[in-house]
C-alpha cells in the first residue's frame, strides 16, 4: 500500500466503524436508566477518534479528494448523537452540544457548493436543515429557527426546481409544519414573554421560600422520570414533538439563569488570525458547550416523550420506567388523548361572551351527554366494579375504534404500586376518578382536565390549531388566561405583560404559603411540595380551576371544571377570597372582567 494511500484509507475505515456503531445506539429506545449507555460511550468514543483523525490529517485527506460535505456529515452525526442522549437523559449540555456542532455545519456551509445535480447530498442536506429546526426548537433560538427555516424552505424549492422528476411533497410538509408551529408558538408570537422552563429567578418567589423550605411532610418523595404523550388526530407537531408536548417538556425543566441562550460562539482562530472555511475544515471546538451551560442547578427529570404511540408501547415505556424509579421517587404521567370517538369535537365550546340565556341553553344541549360521561358508578357493597374502571377510555389509533386502541383506567391501576403524578388531559379525562380509591399501592396525585374548553373566540379551541386549553394552563397559565377571553397580547404592551406577571406571581406566591401552612393537606400533595416542578403544577391547576369556575355557570358547568384528587384545602378553592381576590385583580388589570362572574366577598 503506498503511502499516500494510508490516510484515506485508515479515515474510510474509521467512516465506516463509527458508523456502524452510530446504526446500533440510534435504535435504542429513549426511554429507561440503562437503556444503550454502554453503546452510547462506545460509538461517541469512535466519533472522536474519528474527529481527531481529520483534523490531524485534513491536508492529506483534501488532496485524496475528501470533499466538505462530508466533514459536515460526521459533525451532523456527532449532534444526532449528543441530541438521542439529551432525549434519553434530558441533561441540557446534550441539546447545548448539539446546537454547538449544527450551527457551525450552517456558518461553515459545510454543504453550500456541492453539485447541484447530487440528490444525495441535497437529501443529507434537507435532514440536517429539520434536525437543526428540532434542536433549535427545543433550544428556543427564535432567531435560529427563523434563519433555518428559510433556508430549508428555500433548498426545498431549489430541489424541486432541479429534481422534477423526484416528488418533494414530505418536504413541503416539513416546511408548513414548522410554519404552523411558530405561529402558534408563544415563545415566537410574544417573545418578551417568560420561559416555559422554571426560571429560579423568575419561579422562586421570595416570600413563600422560607416557608417550602421549612416545610416537612411525614413523607418526601422526589421527581425523577416523567412520560409525556399526546396523541390527537391532526395537531400541531414538528417532526415527532407535539405542540402539547413541547409545552410540558420544557415546563419540566430548568432555565439556565445565565445568559447561554445569547451567547454566540466566537469564530475559531489559528495562529492569532480568523479560520478561513472555505476549505475543507473541521476545527469544531467540542467543548464549546461547556461555557453555555448553567452546572449550578440540578439535573432535569428525565422525560420519556411518546409520539402517537399505541397503547401497549405506553404501557411497556411506564412499566419499564416505573421497574426503574428510585426509591422515594415518583413518576409524573401527562396524556392528551381524545375520548370516544362519539364525543363532541373540541370546537363546540361554551364561549366567553354573550348573554347568560345562550349560554344557559348551550350548557343545556350537552346535558344529555354529561350525563353519560359522568354516569354513576356501579358498586357493590360500596365496593368499585371492575367494569367502573373499563367503560370509558382514551383512544390511542388512527381512524376506526379497534379496543386495542383504548386506553382504560384499569390500564393504569398496575402502576399505582410506585408513587404515581397523573395528568390527563382529555374530553374523557374524569372518567379517570374511579382510580382514587382504587390505587394498588400509594395513592396517586390526579390533575384532570375539563371535559370542554372555555372561550371566547371559539375557532382557538381546536387542538388541531392550537394544542390543549388546559395543558397551556398548566405551562403557561397568563398567555392561556389572555387566550380564553380574547386578550391580545404583544411585545407593545410590555407594562401590561410585566404587571399581569407580578400579579399572578403574588397569587402563586400566597397559594405556596397557604399549601405549606394548611393541617388538611393531603398527603399526596404534601409529598411533593418539596419539588418546584410539580409545586408550580400544583398552583398553576388552582389558578386553572379559579379561571374556569369563574367564567362558567354553576349549572351544569362541571364539564367546563378541572379535578384534582385527592381534593386540595378549603383555602384554595375557586370561592376562596385569597383566590378569587387574584383572579379578580387580574381580570380588572386587562380589563375582562365582564367576561367573569365573581360571588360576593
Amino acid at each position: 500500500m503506498a503511502e499516500e494511500d494510508v490516510v484515506p484509507k485508515t479515515f474510510r475505515a474509521l467512516v465506516e466503524g463509527a458508523d456502524r456503531k452510530f446504526a446500533r445506539v440510534r435504535d435504542f429506545p429513549s426511554y429507561g436508566r440503562a437503556q444503550g449507555q454502554h453503546y452510547f460511550h462506545k460509538v461517541f468514543k469512535a466519533y472522536m477518534r474519528l474527529w481527531k483523525y481529520q483534523q490531524e490529517n485534513r491536508a492529506q485527506l483534501v488532496k485524496a479528494g475528501l470533499n466538505r460535505w462530508e466533514i459536515g456529515e460526521i459533525a451532523g452525526r456527532i449532534g444526532q448523537l449528543y441530541f438521542g442522549q439529551y432525549m434519553r437523559t434530558s441533561e441540557a449540555r446534550f441539546l447545548v452540544e448539539s446546537y454547538v456542532f449544527y450551527e457551525a455545519i450552517l456558518k461553515r456551509r459545510y454543504f453550500e457548493g456541492c453539485e447541484v445535480k447530487d440528490l444525495r447530498i441535497r437529501f443529507k442536506e434537507l435532514r440536517f436543515y429539520a434536525r437543526f429546526l428540532l434542536v433549535s426548537l427545543i433550544l428556543n433560538r427564535t432567531e435560529m429557527v427563523k434563519v433555518v427555516v428559510e433556508k430549508l424552505r428555500a433548498l426545498v424549492d431549489d430541489c424541486k426546481a432541479n429534481f422534477r422528476e423526484t416528488n418533494f411533497k414530505e418536504w413541503k410538509l416539513v416546511v408548513q409544519e414548522i410554519l404552523c408551529f411558530i405561529n402558534i408558538d408563544t415563545t415566537f408570537t410574544i417573545p418578551s414573554s417568560r420561559p416555559f422552563r422554571y426560571c429560579a429567578i423568575l419561579d422562586n418567589h421570595p416570600n413563600s421560600v422560607p416557608y417550602v423550605a421549612r416545610f416537612h411532610a411525614k413523607k418526601v418523595v422526589k421527581f425523577r422520570d416523567a412520560v409525556l404523550m399526546s396523541y390527537h388526530r391532526n395537531e400541531v407537531k414538528f417532526a415527532e414533538l407535539t405542540l402539547d408536548a413541547y409545552r410540558m417538556m420544557q415546563c419540566l425543566e430548568w432555565e439556565p439563569s445565565g445568559s447561554f441562550y445569547q451567547n454566540h460562539p466566537a469564530e475559531p482562530k489559528e495562529n492569532g488570525v480568523a479560520a478561513d472555511y472555505s476549505a475543507a475544515s473541521g476545527l469544531i471546538d467540542m467543548n464549546l458547550a461547556a461555557d453555555m451551560t448553567d452546572p449550578t442547578l440540578p439535573p432535569n427529570p428525565r422525560k420519556a416523550i411518546l409520539y402517537r404511540p399505541s397503547v401497549t408501547h405506553l404501557i411497556a415505556v411506564m412499566a419499564t420506567i416505573c421497574e426503574e424509579l428510585p426509591p422515594e421517587s415518583i413518576m409524573l404521567v401527562y396524556l392528551s388523548a381524545s375520548g370516544k370517538p362519539g364525543h363532541i369535537n373540541a370546537s363546540h365550546v361554551e364561549t366567553s361572551g354573550g348573554s347568560r340565556r345562550t349560554r344557559k341553553s348551550m350548557l343545556a344541549s350537552h346535558n344529555s351527554l354529561e350525563r353519560n360521561c359522568s354516569a354513576p358508578e356501579s358498586h357493590v357493597n360500596g365496593v368499585k366494579e371492575s367494569s367502573d374502571y373499563y367503560d370509558h377510555y382514551l383512544w390511542l389509533g388512527p381512524k376506526g375504534n379497534g379496543g386495542s386502541s383504548n386506553l382504560y383506567p384499569g390500564d393504569i391501576i398496575p402502576f399505582t404500586r410506585r408513587p404515581l403524578f397523573l395528568i390527563i388531559d382529555s374530553d374523557n379525562s374524569h372518567a379517570f376518578k374511579v382510580l382514587h380509591g382504587a390505587e394498588r399501592g400509594e395513592k396517586a396525585a390526579l390533575l384532570l382536565s375539563p371535559l370542554r374548553p372555555i372561550l371566547k373566540d371559539p375557532s382557538t379551541a381546536d387542538i388541531s390549531q392550537n394544542g390543549s386549553q388546559f395543558t397551556f394552563f398548566l405551562t403557561a397559565p397568563l398567555q392561556a388566561f389572555c387566550q380564553m377571553v380574547g386578550f391580545s397580547l404583544s411585545d407593545s404592551d410590555m407594562e401590561v405583560l410585566n404587571t399581569a406577571e407580578s400579579i399572578l406571581s403574588t397569587a402563586f406566591s400566597k397559594w405556596e404559603v397557604i399549601l405549606c401552612k394548611s393541617p388538611s393537606l393531603d398527603l399526596v400533595w404534601a409529598q411533593v411540595l418539596s419539588d418546584p416542578f410539580l409545586r408550580r403544577l400544583i398552583v398553576r391547576f388552582v389558578f386553572c380551576r379559579a379561571v374556569l369556575s369563574a367564567i362558567s355557570l354553576s349549572e351544569g358547568s362541571d364539564q367546563y371544571l378541572p379535578l384534582c384528587l385527592p381534593q386540595l384545602p378549603n383555602s384554595l378553592s375557586p370561592k376562596s377570597d385569597v383566590v378569587q381576590s387574584s383572579v379578580s385583580q387580574l381580570a380588572d388589570h386587562l380589563k375582562v372582567s365582564h367576561c367573569f362572574h365573581f360571588a360576593d366577598t
